[in-house]
């Protein structure tokens, strides 16, 4: 799946900023990918020029990406003439959603009369094979979790930032729909069918030059119950090097199962690493990322501390310290 750039950010009309947390995303780290925003009257805002389909168009943007989700998490019908317009325009149409594009009929029929792309980055139609298991050339980093929405993909954004910012050759590989968006690529793991997860993985982060570094956006966690098995073929199938175990301070239970606990952070570790050894032996942890939004600033930078001699590798909240210190240690 390649979604071709520059990108017209459609917002919708909701009020709530966690609805337009993708196209937040997109802005954020890719803005040269942003051409501007569009959204319903008195819809949200992001702050980018406000561009109509026309004038996007012939400014020469690429794609129309639906960047925002609602209660559903579905194509909105209110959406659909915006979708239409930038077909007729000569724009791709992208979207996060559950459903697909190419199953609204009046979708469907006008970006096949114009020959448009719809890509649904939640689905992939590319043939997949199962996981193999071979050792593959190049460096794999692949941020795991103890739970699901803990910073894995900021954190994975934020390596691959710092990486090319010391001269590596790094790229993000996203699996999941705002990390394909982000990037423009990628397959959406959690939609992938169970035996294919640790083959798509290895799909995206194939054989490579010595010197060159994947870095893997992980998924869910081996301790929650409802996504362990994403995790467990993202392990499998990314062949890493080197592991980094993203946390929430303060967190005391699995995300939306009060009943489960978080599991302690070298149990989570250890599991982790035991799991990836079946297809790296070599693995290793080299950072754990603390994300800090529930603590003050001040306990943030004693947990870290306490974190890095405990484990010996580099402690760090991605938002507040940066990732400088994990990628020097490489």
């Amino acid at each position: 799946m390649q979604i071709k750039p520059p990108y017209l950010l459609f917002l919708g009309s909701g009020k709530e900023p966690l609805t337009i947390k993708t196209s937040q995303g997109i802005a954020h780290w890719r803005p040269e990918l942003c051409m501007g925003e569009i959204s319903e009257p008195d819809g949200p805002t992001l702050g980018l020029e406000k561009l109509s389909i026309p004038e996007a168009t012939t400014r020469g943007a690429k794609t129309l990406v639906l960047g925002l989700v609602n209660s559903g998490g579905s194509i909105s019908d209110d959406w659909v003439p915006y979708i239409l317009k930038a077909l007729e325009a000569g724009l791709d149409v992208a979207s996060g959603l559950h459903n697909r594009l190419s199953d609204i009929p009046a979708v469907l029929a006008v970006a096949q009369k114009n020959g448009r792309m719809l890509h649904d980055v939640r689905h992939t139609s590319e043939p997949l094979k199962t996981g193999n298991g071979i050792k593959r050339s190049g460096n794999r980093i692949l941020t795991v979790g103890t739970d699901c929405s803990v910073g894995k993909m900021y954190t994975t954004l934020a390596i691959e930032r710092e990486m090319k910012a010391q001269g590596y050759d790094a790229d993000f590989q996203a699996t999941g729909q705002t990390g394909i968006l982000i990037a423009g690529r990628g397959i959406s793991i959690d939609a992938v069918v169970a035996d294919f997860i640790a083959g798509a993985v290895e799909r995206i982060s194939p054989d490579n030059a010595a010197d060159h570094w994947d870095i893997i956006e992980g998924q869910g966690s081996l301790f929650n119950p409802a996504f362990a098995g994403v995790s467990l073929g993202l392990l499998h199938g990314a062949q890493p090097d080197i592991l980094v175990m993203c946390h929430e301070a303060g967190r005391k239970t699995i995300r939306h199962l009060d009943h489960q606990r978080l599991p302690d952070l070298k149990e989570c570790i250890e599991a982790n690493l035991q799991a990836a050894r079946v297809t790296n032996p070599n693995v290793r942890l080299g950072g754990i990322a603390l994300n800090s939004r529930m603590i003050p600033p001040e306990a943030s930078a004693k947990k870290c501390a306490q974190l890095a001699r405990e484990f010996g590798v580099p402690c760090f909240d991605p938002l507040i310290n940066g990732t400088k210190e994990f990628v020097s240690s490489l």
